[in-house]
């Protein structure tokens, strides 16, 4: 028998990598420290660890691409790749994030 939440756990995922996304796009040098990413995830009621954010993180840059990593003492700092904004733009797609929706002008 199916569930209402088969599959919630892969969709919430793809849509917290979207939001990180969106997050690096919208700050001008497209950077960001991973503290200032949770409170991007916190304006929409994402409220998990630090450590679930890192795990994201990783999987964008890992299995996307879409993000490049560094870590400067304690932080983590993710940029912002060519991969990442042909998502956003749709240009290209990346599987396992979810689509950006159509911009309506």
């Amino acid at each position: 028998m199916t569930s209402v939440f088969d599959g919630y756990h892969d969709r919430f995922n793809e849509e917290v990598r979207l939001i990180i996304l969106k997050g690096l796009y919208d700050e001008e040098s497209g950077q960001m420290s991973d503290s200032m990413l949770m409170f991007v995830l916190e304006a929409f009621a994402v409220n998990r660890s630090r450590e679930y954010l890192r795990t994201q993180l990783r999987w964008l840059e890992q299995q996307a691409g879409a993000v490049k990593l560094r870590e400067i003492s304690t932080a983590m700092i993710a940029e912002l790749t060519q991969i990442g904004e042909d998502h956003l733009t749709r240009r290209a797609s990346i599987e396992g994030v979810k689509p950006p929706s159509r911009s309506r002008s």
